[in-house]
């Protein structure tokens, strides 16, 4: 497969395959550079280090990027194999209520968050305070628990089959997920059981939110959109062609826009009994529908 194929690949993929795409490559890049700077017998810990997020809030003033690209980044196999793993599975999950915009915008708002609470716990109890100078925090984790909680906020019986435990519901999920991050706060890692709480208030902040009418990720998704929209190739426009008859390009326009029109009204009115009924008043029909829009 050459680059064009592999970029191609990437546009064609749904949202969370093209985050687990950006996670892994920037994983193999960094690995990468960790070998090309040992064969010189130096070391890219200064590197990666700067894109990690720091705890103490001093640090962090000096590298506000890290807010955003630490969750890009991994300490090891395992790491990023599992973070992948659940936002494949979840992400997928979250898909069938949710747009792919919405996933996206979640994926940095719950990272977000996480860091936050991760830098306001380490500034403010005892405990934590002595660690602040030298930590530093790596992963999707925060992120990809944001997508869990929201898909259990919105699908709490939702059945998940998990490996020698059975069948569980999401919503039970869910919370042994986040007892375990609040019975391990104060683990070896303590900074990511933090954030992952983070990450569970963003996911049940915005999908609460969003049944009010309310869409938290908006703040985010705009300026993203902008971004896109400068690096997408615009389409070439098609010579006018003239035909004969009675309806001709015009009437070919007003059949096509008409029946877009009629597809967003259609959707507009799932999405409302949505949010007052629920995703389990929804038929079939009206389920496939919506998934079908989420992916356009």
């Amino acid at each position: 497969m050459n680059l064009t194929d592999l970029k191609a690949t990437f546009r064609r993929a749904e949202i969370h395959i093209q985050l687990i795409y950006i996670n892994v490559g920037i994983y193999l890049l960094v690995a990468l550079l960790a070998v090309g700077f040992q064969l010189f017998n130096d070391s890219a810990q200064w590197l990666t280090d700067k894109l990690l997020m720091p705890a103490s809030s001093v640090r962090w003033l000096s590298q506000p990027w890290a807010i955003i690209t630490y969750m890009f980044m991994h300490a090891d196999l395992l790491h990023i194999l599992f973070n992948m793993l659940w936002l494949y599975w979840f992400g997928a999950l979250f898909l069938h209520t949710f747009s792919a915009k919405h996933l996206r915008g979640l994926y940095l708002l719950g990272g977000i968050c996480g860091a936050v609470c991760y830098v306001a716990a380490y500034n403010l109890f005892p405990y934590f305070r002595p660690m602040a100078s030298h930590t530093l925090l790596a992963g999707a984790s925060a992120s990809v628990l944001a997508i869990v909680v929201a898909s259990a906020y919105r699908l709490p019986n939702y059945p998940v089959r998990l490996l020698l435990f059975g069948t569980i519901r999401l919503k039970y999920l869910a919370l042994i997920v986040i007892g375990a991050d609040i019975l391990l706060l104060t683990s070896s890692n303590s900074g990511g059981h933090v954030a992952h709480l983070g990450g569970a208030l963003a996911g049940l902040w915005f999908a609460s939110q969003l049944s009010k009418g309310r869409d938290l990720t908006s703040f985010i998704n705009a300026p993203l959109d902008a971004i896109v929209s400068l690096f997408r190739a615009k389409p070439r426009k098609p010579r006018m062609k003239v035909e004969r008859g009675t309806g001709g390009p015009h009437g070919q326009d007003h059949h096509y826009n008409a029946q877009r029109k009629a597809q967003r009204d259609n959707v507009d009115q799932i999405l409302e009994k949505l949010k007052k009924s629920g995703y389990e008043s929804l038929t079939p029909d009206e389920k496939k529908r919506l998934f079908d829009a989420s992916k356009r």
